[in-house]
């Protein structure tokens, strides 16, 4: 059969015609399906900014249905539904992302991460720190070992939470010596309500020692003396207390005026506080000097005196209200009507506030009830603040 170059010279230009438009139609498919996926990533991204997360939600689940190998898109899923609280479905998306055999080694340690967040959020703590582990080594170390802190922290691990703390601090993560030292105080007071105070004892000298300018330390130990019945040593406690930490004054007064009216070291006490209050005028100095003026048999100061002379310096409603308490009015009938109303005006004002959240409570707290900050309560009280 002869070969006719004619059928090849007319094959030729068809076939470079079918293979132009063949390639036009694949580019302007994948134009299209860039098109959309962008599309819905921004509009997903406006709905965000918006703060309108449900429609947010749904544009990047259309984001992630049109290119399901997107993994910028499933972690900005994950951390939108960890962020609403729906901790089951983010977990699903970081799962389905560790489940991905051609994920980077950097999305996989990323993912990882993520679904430590999601399990602790949720509250899932053993799956947490067992995700948390699986992070060491990596570009994710230091934040999953902060991680791992609160969630030991969470769980009253305070060993556990004492050698993440101490790799924090070697590997160059700031000072966490007062933390360490909280964490002996409450492994001290788990040892007390069990009434090994032996052990208790050792732990408190061993927090002195890693936060010599803590006062929780000492004034801890100082309980503990006062409480096996030396409260003369307490006192000495309690005077180093205010040497060491002389911020925490308010805290550490209404004690020592305690213990020293036990130990009958009321003068020296008294005149050790007013000194105090003359540079750091406080009302709860101020009320452990009242109470050690009443104890006082020599005494020549009443506290309506105190109190008078505080107001001199000091527009304080709060001590306003305790010198109405003990002055007689004019139509006395109506006084505890009065001091009524004004002990109900007064109780906002002598609350302790948190410095980082702004949680307000009646009693002091190391660590805040709300934010679970350390240290974060200011000594001072809400009026004197």
């Amino acid at each position: 059969m002869d070969f006719d170059l004619t059928l090849i010279l007319l094959g030729m230009p068809i076939a470079f015609v079918l293979g132009w438009v063949a390639s036009r139609m694949d580019v302007r498919q994948l134009r299209m399906e860039n098109r959309q996926a962008p599309k819905a990533y921004f509009k997903g991204l406006n709905f965000l900014l918006n703060e309108q997360q449900d429609q947010a939600i749904d544009a990047f689940i259309e984001a992630v249905q049109n290119d399901p190998d997107t993994s910028e898109l499933h972690f900005a899923l994950g951390n939108l539904f960890r962020r609403r609280g729906e901790y089951e479905r983010a977990v699903r998306v970081h799962q389905h992302l560790l489940s991905r055999g051609d994920l980077e080694p950097d999305d996989r340690h990323r993912a990882q991460h993520a679904l430590a967040l999601d399990y602790l959020k949720a509250g899932l703590l053993d799956r947490s720190e067992e995700a948390l582990l699986k992070l060491e080594g990596t570009r994710f170390e230091a934040q999953a070992r902060l991680a791992l802190l609160a969630n030991y922290e969470r769980s009253r691990d305070w060993e556990h939470a004492a050698l993440i703390a101490k790799k924090l601090e070697s590997s160059g993560q700031g000072s966490f010596k007062g933390r360490l030292a909280h964490y002996l105080c409450e492994q001290a007071a788990t040892l007390l309500a069990a009434a090994d105070t032996t052990h208790a004892h050792m732990l408190l000298v061993q927090a002195m020692e890693t936060a010599p300018d803590a006062p929780r330390p000492r004034m801890d130990l100082a309980r503990l003396q006062n409480q096996l019945g030396n409260p003369q040593q307490a006192c000495a406690t309690l005077t180093e207390a205010l040497a060491a930490a002389p911020a925490a004054v308010s805290l550490i007064a209404p004690l020592l005026a305690q213990y020293a009216i036990a130990c009958q070291q009321i003068a020296p006490t008294l005149s050790q506080l007013q000194a105090i209050y003359v540079h750091t005028p406080s009302l709860d100095v101020l009320d452990a000097m009242v109470a050690l003026e009443a104890a006082n048999a020599n005494s020549t100061t009443s506290a309506r005196d105190w109190y008078a002379r505080h107001l001199e310096h000091e527009p304080s409603l709060v001590a306003a209200a305790k010198w109405i308490a003990g002055e007689k009015l004019e139509h006395e009938q109506f006084h505890p009507q009065v001091q009524r109303a004004l002990d109900h005006a007064v109780k906002p004002l002598t609350r302790y506030r948190c410095a980082a959240c702004g949680f307000e409570a009646k009693q002091y707290f190391w660590q805040c009830p709300g934010c679970q900050a350390w240290d974060s309560y200011p000594a001072r009280r809400v009026e004197e603040l």
